[in-house]
């Protein structure tokens, strides 16, 4: 079970990259985003990914996944800062409350999430960093496999 929750809490901080938000904070383009994971176990994740312009305004709602539904009272990307507050619910109700500060520019976006939760009354916690960069304007073509 506990092993469960641990995954769970990789997927949400998976899903907290990028967290980026409002329509003039980053440029869409090619990505490189670097993931850690601070938990129970610790993982990092580096991947490249196209930002397409009608993906950065999906990310306006901060992180969020399939395995939880979050909402944000808190959300705040203003003057190359980022503040988020707010709370993550699982389908089986389990409850994570949230917290994110960051940087970005149309180029850069950094954030760290701490996140807090309880397991069997034990409280467990978090942290998840996203560090990312714009490689450039064009994204390569998607490799064809078969």
């Amino acid at each position: 079970m506990l092993r469960t929750l641990t995954l769970g809490l990789i997927a949400l901080a998976a899903a907290a990259a990028p967290a980026f938000a409002q329509d003039s904070t980053i440029q869409p383009g090619y990505w490189e985003v670097t993931n850690k994971v601070q938990a129970v176990i610790s993982q990092t994740k580096k991947e490249r990914r196209c930002i397409t312009p009608s993906e950065v305004a999906k990310f306006t709602l901060g992180p969020s996944n399939r395995h939880y539904a979050c909402t944000y009272p808190t959300r705040i990307f203003q003057d190359g800062k980022i503040t988020l507050k707010g709370s993550c619910a699982s389908k089986k109700g389990r409850q994570v409350a949230i917290e994110a500060t960051g940087s970005y520019s149309p180029t850069t976006f950094k954030m760290v999430a701490d996140v807090d939760t309880t397991y069997a009354g034990l409280p467990l916690g978090g942290r998840f960093t996203t560090d990312a960069r714009r490689l450039g304007d064009v994204c390569p073509a998607p490799v064809k496999t078969g």
